[in-house]
C-alpha cells in the first residue's frame, strides 16, 4: 500500500509543477517595471496553496543585482504583486495580515504601526478571482498600493512600507514556503 502511494505521488509531481506554471502564465506578471527611474526585473514568482487549493500567485520584482535575502530590509525599490484565484472576504485578508504582523513585531512596534496599517486596510475590497493587488516601494521607501491597477493607498512612512511587504518577505510572515520561493537566488 505504501509503495502504491509513493509511486502515485511521484507520478503526480510533474503535474503539480505544470499546474503551477499554468497558474503563473495566467497571472501574467510583468517581466520588468521602472520605479523612480530604476529598472526592476521579475526575480521570482510562485503560487500560494492552502489545503491543496491555489489561492494566489505572487511575484517579486527588484533590481537585477540586488541580493534578495534581505530585500525586505534594504533601501532599494521593489514591487510585490499578487494575482488571486479565489474569492476572499476582505476581513479574512485583514485578519491574516494581523496574524503575520503579530508574529513579526512586539506590541510596542504594532502600536506604532497600527494607525498606518488601519488606513491601508480601510482601502481593501473583497477579493474576486483575477483580482490583483500590488505593493510598490520607491527609492524613498514610499509605499503605493494598487488594486487592479488603480492606486488606492499611498504612504511616505518607510516603517509602514517595510513592515507591510514583510508580511510576505520576512520570517514568520504569511507563508515561509512562499517567502523562500520569492527570495530564492537563481
Amino acid at each position: 500500500m505504501l509503495r502504491v502511494a509513493i509511486i502515485t505521488l511521484l507520478c503526480a509531481l510533474p503535474l503539480i509543477g505544470n499546474a503551477n506554471e499554468k497558474r503563473l502564465e495566467q497571472a501574467n506578471f510583468p517581466d520588468q517595471l521602472t520605479v523612480d527611474g530604476e529598472q526592476l526585473v521579475l526575480r521570482n514568482a510562485s503560487v500560494l496553496n492552502y489545503l491543496f487549493v491555489d489561492v494566489y500567485s505572487a511575484a517579486l520584482l527588484a533590481p537585477a543585482e540586488e541580493p534578495l535575502a534581505d530585500i525586505a530590509e534594504s533601501r532599494r525599490p521593489l514591487h510585490l504583486e499578487l494575482f488571486y484565484y479565489r474569492e476572499i472576504d476582505r476581513s479574512d485578508v485583514i485578519k491574516a495580515a494581523w496574524v503575520a504582523l503579530e508574529r513579526q513585531y512586539d506590541q510596542a512596534q504594532l502600536d506604532s504601526l497600527r494607525p498606518g496599517i488601519d488606513k491601508l486596510h480601510a482601502t481593501f475590497n473583497d477579493i474576486q478571482p483575477q483580482d490583483r493587488y500590488s505593493l510598490t516601494l520607491d527609492r524613498n521607501q514610499a509605499l503605493s498600493l494598487k488594486y487592479n491597477g488603480k492606486e488606492i493607498f499611498q504612504s511616505d512612512d518607510a516603517q509602514l512600507a517595510r513592515a507591510y511587504v514583510g508580511i510576505w518577505l520576512k520570517d514568520n510572515g504569511l507563508s515561509d514556503k512562499l517567502r523562500k520561493r520569492l527570495l530564492a537566488e537563481r
